[in-house]
């Protein structure tokens, strides 16, 4: 169940980055800039927010992940840790963020309202029916 459960995780969060980093890129590039952080965030919300959630139940039904609260808090957690993780590598490898300048920037309100998505994301698994 856990190795399932996992698996799914991974693609999961795989395949919600790479929506995200074409979608983000939109928004830094092109949206920030005109209309600030915060507005740009609120307008590609929606859609990570629906992309999330059709390939979280892509995954859950692809690998068979059982409708047990372990098993779906198992993808949603391991979708999560590595979404965290890999945001942060780029914050500080790409932005020159220091691991303490990252974490403060969730006090602004685009990273905010951004982790608040990254937060649905990692429940979704457990929505799901």
């Amino acid at each position: 169940m856990t190795g399932r459960a996992g698996l799914a995780g991974t693609v999961y969060f795989a395949v919600v980055f790479a929506i995200g980093f074409v979608l983000g890129t939109v928004r830094v590039l092109f949206l920030a800039p005109a209309l600030g952080e915060g507005i740009a965030t609120l307008i590609e919300l929606p859609a990570m927010l629906a992309a999330s959630w059709f390939v979280c139940g892509w995954c859950v039904g692809r690998f068979g992940v059982p409708p047990a609260p372990g098993a779906r808090a198992t993808m949603g957690g391991a979708a999560f840790g590595m979404l965290m993780a890999v945001e942060a590598m780029l914050s500080i490898l790409v932005f020159g963020r220091t691991p303490l300048g990252h974490i403060a920037r969730y006090a602004e309100i685009g990273p905010a309202l951004g982790l608040a998505a990254q937060i649905a994301f990692a429940a979704f698994p457990l929505l799901r029916r």
